[in-house]
């Protein structure tokens, strides 16, 4: 059986418990599924048999380095981390903002282009304002994002026996 995996990029993700009740809504419905929530630090996670914390070292990328290594066609990644959405794009995988914006093979390329723009203008010494706070409409967007990816891949015939189709 082909599990879809969701890889959480958690050490600043806002939506983490919006993952867990997703995640807990479909395992219900008999999707298989595990949620991997990786951080340099120990988080608090619920004690669900799909749950599972993952600590990697504190080094700088450890995190991104572990969920990029094992990302691939059938899973989901949620992170904000751009240099991070590319490398699991490449590698096939789902990857969801925690907005609900989608980074596919279509848009990852300008969006890495942008972010390494800003943050070229920021080094200089350019002003250019943070990301706009997350709101409440981010955190339903991001809700119905994830619900589509995971009914998205259990049509194509992962979370489910009998593999992809």
């Amino acid at each position: 059986m082909p599990i879809i995996t969701l890889y959480i990029d958690a050490d600043a993700c806002p939506v983490k418990q919006e993952i867990y009740r997703v995640a807990e809504r479909h395992a219900r419905k008999g999707v298989a599924l595990k949620v991997l929530v990786v951080s340099n630090s120990p988080i608090a996670v619920p004690r669900d048999e799909f749950v599972e914390r993952v600590v990697v070292g504190s080094g700088m990328d450890e995190a991104d380095n572990w969920i990029a290594e094992r990302a691939h066609e059938g899973d989901i990644v949620i992170t904000a981390d751009v240099p991070l959405a590319n490398r699991c794009v490449k590698a096939g995988a789902e990857v969801l903002a925690p907005d609900g914006r989608p980074f596919t093979k279509d848009s990852i390329g300008m969006t890495l282009a942008t972010r390494n723009l800003m943050d070229s203008l920021r080094s200089a010494g350019a002003v250019t304002g943070g990301p706009k706070p997350f709101a409440p409409r981010d955190r339903s967007a991001f809700l119905a994002a994830l619900d589509q990816a995971i009914v998205r891949l259990v049509r194509a015939g992962f979370g489910q026996s009998g593999g992809p189709l």
